[in-house]
């Protein structure tokens, strides 16, 4: 992957719930204190694949566990940001195969508030860090409009 950092020291995104929480997460996966020296902006730099950097993955690849555990990052940053807007408990659960297709329930009571097909997860990542922050906004607005709508399944 390009050595260039694709987050800009300083971003005001960067002070986004959502990435906030995603950077929290991404340093909660660091079993080994990789990143205790690193940025925010490059903890949070290999979820961004510009188009050059899409370019150097291959189309056909299995994903390693870094790139599982990012994954896991994003939905349990989604089910943290759905707790704390709706206060009740959101849980992500994830099954993928080992080629990198799946799929990733967040769960809220008994209601399925986000359904997501994964597919080609060794290629997961966002165009810019305004568009991962944008995209988790939205599934989280539309979680949320789901709990509201179906409230006695959420509490059950």
């Amino acid at each position: 992957m390009n050595e260039a950092l694709c987050i800009e020291p300083g971003n005001e995104l960067m002070s986004s719930p959502f990435v906030r929480q995603m950077v929290v997460q991404l340093r909660a996966v660091d079993s080994y204190g990789t990143y205790d020296d690193w940025s925010d902006e490059k903890v949070l730099d290999p979820m961004i694949l510009t188009k050059a950097r899409r370019r150097e993955i291959p189309v056909v690849g299995d994903p390693d566990e870094i790139v599982v555990a990012r994954v896991k990052a994003y939905y349990n940053a989604l089910s943290v940001r759905i707790e704390q807007e709706c206060g009740m408990m959101a849980a992500p659960m994830i099954n993928l195969s080992h080629e990198g297709f799946g799929r990733a329930l967040i769960m809220v009571g008994k209601l399925i508030v986000a359904d997501k097909v994964l597919r080609d997860v060794h290629r997961f990542g966002f165009e810019s860090l305004e568009k991962l922050d944008e995209e988790a906004n939205k599934l989280i607005d539309k979680a949320l409009a789901t709990i509201e709508t179906f409230n006695d399944a959420a509490r059950a």
